[in-house]
């Protein structure tokens, strides 16, 4: 097996773990310390938002990771030098990942309790207006979820979305060196698919990857096949990302049962290609996959004998028989973020202001960081032998 295809091995495999960074995150020390922590902790691919300014950042992270495989190998983590792959996320039609929340927190009455700022998972509401001149929401660090908009007693926070450019991919895929495409689609926006895929199709064949989302919902399956008959022949590894319940693992442990639940149905259309969760995932999921024989066991293979990959992709003919993977988000991010809170925060020795400390800088929270990360990792990579 060639390093390159160490992640089309994991999808082989049954092992495959995906980092989301999030579609619509973009706040980049926060992108580039979970690159660079997934990526030394055995992640398989990494996903985040189409932004160059995002993409560059997970780049440089990767190219750190290069250089702390020895140390990493040495501690007894899972990155063994195959980098894993960069994949970006594109939306073809409204979609809650490609969303900001928005409001103005002057206009907030003083005595509100302010339960928007208690709920947000990623620290992006500020009401003091110091830290970084924000008033609101801190736009790059906002990932969507909503989750303030309800709790909001004075129905002030809103949201804006936005869309994919069909005429800017292509571009994007073919000067940012990405390895993967995710499309986020839903039911009924077959015609909004074929746009995007036209856009793309062109250049497809540069992907080790390509990645389809549709969260649950009436002629779901119909709605894929018809997916699958427009893209076929796919010249790339073919994976379907059931989203279950989006942005919600770090909510409690009952919110992965919608994304097995999903996982199952789309396992039961017998569909050409591999199917991964997301949606809701987090620390419960691979035990739920276990406890249900959804998981190969070590020393199952896909196609080719263990240790090598006849071919990196799926016959259109061979569909998945199991869970290939799992994709990870809110609960992977909400897992680092103690550190990478603490390490923003970080004042610079022997200066009066702070500046950007890289997560490489400080050992102490690089590891801890990457023990983290590796507490997540291992669960689905204890699967296979290592």
């Amino acid at each position: 097996m060639t390093e390159l295809f160490a992640p089309l091995q994991s999808l082989k495999e049954g092992h495959w773990f995906k980092l989301i960074c999030g579609a619509s995150f973009q706040h980049l020390p926060a992108v580039r310390s979970l690159t660079l922590a997934y990526t030394l902790a055995g992640a398989d691919c990494i996903d985040v938002a189409a932004d160059p300014a995002v993409i560059t950042a997970a780049q440089e992270a990767l190219q750190v990771a290069s250089n702390l495989a020895g140390d990493a190998q040495n501690r007894g983590f899972g990155y063994k030098g195959n980098l894993p792959f960069l994949m970006v996320s594109l939306n073809d039609g409204e979609d809650p990942h490609f969303r900001k929340a928005e409001f103005n927190s002057a206009e907030c009455p003083k005595d509100c309790p302010r339960p928007c700022e208690k709920i947000c998972p990623a620290q992006a509401i500020v009401f003091n207006g110091i830290k970084e001149n924000y008033l609101g929401v801190i736009s790059q660090k906002c990932y969507g979820c909503g989750r303030c908009i309800p709790v909001c007693p004075y129905d002030i926070i809103y949201t804006s979305s936005y869309m994919s450019t069909p005429g800017a991919i292509a571009p994007l895929v073919m000067s940012t060196g990405v390895d993967a495409v995710e499309i986020h689609t839903k039911v009924g926006r077959l015609a909004e698919f074929q746009r995007l895929w036209q856009a793309i199709s062109p250049w497809a064949d540069q992907l080790k990857v390509l990645a389809i989302s549709c969260p649950d919902g009436e002629g779901m399956i119909d709605y894929l096949h018809a997916l699958y008959d427009l893209i076929a022949p796919c010249p790339s590894a073919l994976i379907w990302q059931t989203d279950g319940r989006p942005m919600s693992g770090d909510i409690g442990d009952g919110t992965t049962l919608a994304a097995v639940k999903l996982g199952q149905k789309v396992l039961a259309a017998k569909l050409p290609g591999y199917v991964q969760l997301a949606g809701g995932t987090n620390s419960y999921t691979v035990a739920k996959l276990k406890a249900m024989g959804l998981l190969k066991e070590a020393g199952e293979q896909g196609e080719g004998s263990k240790g090598e990959i006849s071919s990196p992709l799926p016959p259109a003919s061979c569909p998945s028989a199991s869970i290939a993977g799992v994709a990870y988000g809110s609960y992977a991010r909400v897992l680092l973020s103690p550190i990478l809170e603490q390490l923003e925060n970080k004042e610079v020795s022997n200066t009066s202001v702070k500046a950007t400390v890289r997560l490489e800088e400080d050992e102490v929270f690089l590891w801890e960081a990457v023990e983290l990360a590796y507490s997540l990792v291992s669960q689905i990579k204890s699967q296979q032998e290592r």
